[in-house]
């Protein structure tokens, strides 16, 4: 019985060994008590239209510094009935290579008319929306967006959805509305103002600029 009970007690501390986070990395609810998250690739709401390899859980998770400048953000806009709301942090490496092998599989086109209905699945490489590595897999870069505070927490209005693989994306796009690209800069001006850099093909993705891991690309996953 004893030995029954120790061997129980070593698996669970193996498995918590296993699940647990680097350091330097932290839970973005502990930081930010409260954030809305609601990470794509845990679900099948995506551009791959499944779960992704690497995320097995809801929680999010960025560098310390990350996070920290993330949390002024979001006091920023908390005055005014807004907040943040995470599509993606940090990424393992196996969730990219999942993609990769998906983008791959020039068979499979059952979200393209969601997410690429403009771009040719063979061409997501030459293009840059696919690539096999990911400042997400350093731990510092966010996918986010803008909600309301009021139930039932209503997106800004972005012009495109999360992961739109087109031109539209674009965060200095010109095609969108007045308010569409109001709601952009709004976003890009509270992260640039944190520290945040953004990428000029997509208005949801930002990265930390004093990011402290900038030449490492990590794969433990997220419980």
């Amino acid at each position: 019985m004893r030995h029954s009970i120790a061997i129980i007690i070593i698996n669970a501390l193996l498995v918590s060994i296993a699940w647990a986070i680097p350091d330097g990395f932290v839970y973005v609810d502990q930081e930010i008590p409260g954030i809305r998250v609601g990470l794509r690739y845990a679900s099948s709401n995506n551009f791959v239209g499944r779960p992704i390899n690497g995320y097995v859980s809801q929680r999010a998770v960025l560098t310390k510094p990350a996070a920290k400048a993330l949390a002024e953000v979001q006091s920023d806009l908390k005055p005014f009935g807004l907040e943040l709301f995470i599509f993606d942090t940090y990424r393992p490496q196996r969730a990219v290579d999942d993609f990769i092998a998906w983008a791959k599989d020039l068979k499979d086109t059952r979200t393209k008319t969601k997410y690429y209905p403009k771009v040719a699945k063979e061409n997501l490489f030459s293009e840059g929306y696919i690539a096999d590595r990911s400042g997400h897999s350093r731990g510092s870069t966010i996918d986010l967006t803008i909600i309301s505070s009021a139930s039932p927490f209503r997106p800004l209005n972005m012009g495109t959805n999360f992961d739109f693989f087109g031109l539209e994306s674009w965060p200095k796009y010109i095609g969108v509305l007045t308010e569409q690209r109001a709601s952009r800069l709004l976003l890009r001006t509270l992260m640039l103002k944190h520290g945040f850099k953004p990428y000029e093909m997509e208005w949801w993705h930002f990265t930390y600029e004093k990011e402290p891991f900038p030449e490492t690309y990590f794969d433990f996953v997220v419980d």
